[in-house]
């Protein structure tokens, strides 16, 4: 199973860009970090527990909004930002298996 060495590796690019983009500090907001955070967390209680792949869409794109604005708001950090490409990437591809499960269950 690909999922957990996956998430495993995005976890740890996560915490690493949050530790430079923290180390900096220098005009760095934190809050689109920990509301994505939180995001990620609600998508799979909506997903998996809930068992309600529509909403579960929604909120998937906002947890890519969330992500994005994430990365922009480590700019100054650039690294940081650049660290969570491997995420907004893999949540693409999730957003496009929800989008088919969705399709498919209609």
């Amino acid at each position: 199973m690909v999922f957990a060495p996956v998430w495993t590796t995005l976890y740890a690019l996560m915490g690493i860009s949050l530790a430079l983009a923290w180390k900096k500090k220098k005009n760095i907001s934190f809050r689109w970090f920990w509301i994505q955070l939180c995001l990620n967390a609600l998508w799979s209680l909506i997903f998996f527990a809930a068992r309600n792949p529509l909403l579960a869409m929604g909120i998937l794109v906002v947890l890519w909004g969330s992500i994005v604005m994430t990365m922009r708001s480590f700019h100054s950090v650039r690294i940081a930002s650049v660290l969570l490409l491997p995420y907004l990437i893999w949540v693409s591809f999730a957003g496009i298996l929800n989008l088919s499960i969705v399709l498919l269950n209609r």
